[in-house]
């Protein structure tokens, strides 16, 4: 392979541009949530496209549910940044 680490730049690069872009698209959901004091829950089940699987936590009549979704969304900006600092690391 012409790369030293067994990784195509390219590829990094990508995985990099998409974490990036995760992180920037989770971070204005948790800004957004913050600011107008409710987030939109969206369900991860592909075959739930119920009136259930879309709704809104606001801060002042669902405190538990609404901040945990702030935890879980700002999470996902943490965690997807770090992927885009350290980049794709196959083998170590």
């Amino acid at each position: 392979m012409p790369w030293q680490n067994g990784m195509n730049p390219a590829l990094d690069l990508l995985y990099r541009l998409a974490a990036f872009g995760l992180s920037i698209y989770c971070v204005r959901k948790a800004w957004y949530g913050y600011v107008e004091r409710k987030i939109l829950f969206v369900s991860n089940d592909w075959w739930d496209w119920s009136r259930w699987s879309r709704q809104e936590f606001y801060r002042e009549t669902m405190p538990i549910r609404y901040w945990s979704q702030m935890v879980g969304t700002t999470s996902c900006a943490l965690i997807s940044l770090l992927g885009a600092i350290v980049g794709w690391q196959p083998g170590n």
